[in-house]
């Protein structure tokens, strides 16, 4: 049994063992962290799952008044933090942007994630928002990626950023991962919300990779159902080449009817047989 549950509307999800109990979508539950239990919205009903998943945390049971109580305590204590910070940066003069805030009630702790061009000097900084919000204070800068999955948003394909839902570790992503999937190399149209490569550009290499040592290669001489020609397109997900036959024309067929090993598999194990062009006999009914 697997749950998921979110800390923010449309944030992040994270997957419990929902052990004993059975929360419906939108209830609140308690999750384990390492700052004690937090409350968190159910978005995900547990269900069956046919993968063995194995060291998930167990939910801790339903958010009483008392944990909500809290929470809601808290979420003023980030807004507040975060207004004082914004007030501080622009009084001191730097180059600074808040990204998120986090508060630990337990240590009375607040941790700022912040953006900037280069390094800043913060250390007076930190002095006056430790006594503005009579809190420690840590400041943290982070770049572009990790600001685009604290503030979430919605990529070029419709849907929420994969960093802010369900993403945990960036994999790195280069440009030879669009040419080999035969995108347009234009920064405008493989970059993501954060003006980096779109992390999806990994998820289907692989199967681009795969293929292309499969079938053949651009500009190779080829054999088709309707003459020779030579492959001038290929297209990964229908499986398919794209041939300028030498005839004239085009035609679109199978990358198993132009390779040369399917076609010496069949002339070898499935010769035609000498009667299939024979005339059927004839009917002496």
């Amino acid at each position: 049994m697997v749950m998921a549950v979110s800390f923010t509307r449309y944030g992040r999800l994270y997957y419990l063992d929902p052990g004993a109990h059975s929360p419906k979508v939108g209830d609140k539950v308690l999750v384990p962290t390492d700052s004690g239990p937090e409350v968190a919205e159910c978005v995900w009903a547990p269900q069956w799952v046919s993968e063995d998943i194995g060291g998930l945390p167990e939910c801790a049971g339903p958010a009483t008044d008392e944990h909500l109580a809290r929470d809601e305590t808290n979420r003023r204590r980030r807004a507040e933090g975060r207004s004082i910070a914004k007030r501080l940066i622009r009084k001191h003069e730097l180059p600074m942007k808040v990204i998120g805030v986090d508060y630990l009630d337990t240590d009375n702790v607040f941790k700022i994630y912040f953006t900037a061009p280069h390094r800043v000097d913060f250390r007076a900084l930190v002095r006056d928002l430790a006594r503005g919000i009579k809190a420690r204070v840590e400041l943290r800068q982070v770049g572009p990626r990790d600001e685009a999955r604290l503030q979430g948003g919605i990529g070029p394909c419709g849907r929420d950023l994969c960093c802010a839902t369900f993403l945990k570790d960036f994999e790195p992503v280069s440009v030879r991962m669009a040419k080999e999937q035969d995108l347009p190399v234009n920064p405008l149209r493989i970059a993501g919300a954060c003006g980096r490569l779109m992390c999806c550009l990994k998820y289907e290499h692989p199967l681009y990779v795969q293929a292309h040592e499969r079938m053949p290669a651009l500009g190779s001489r080829v054999d088709t159902p309707n003459g020779p020609g030579q492959v001038v397109g290929r297209n990964v997900p229908s499986d398919k080449v794209t041939v300028r036959l030498t005839s004239g024309g085009r035609c679109s067929c199978p990358s198993a009817s132009v390779c040369s090993p399917r076609q010496q598999h069949d002339a070898l194990y499935d010769p035609p047989h000498p009667d299939d062009d024979a005339p059927p006999p004839p009917d002496h009914a």
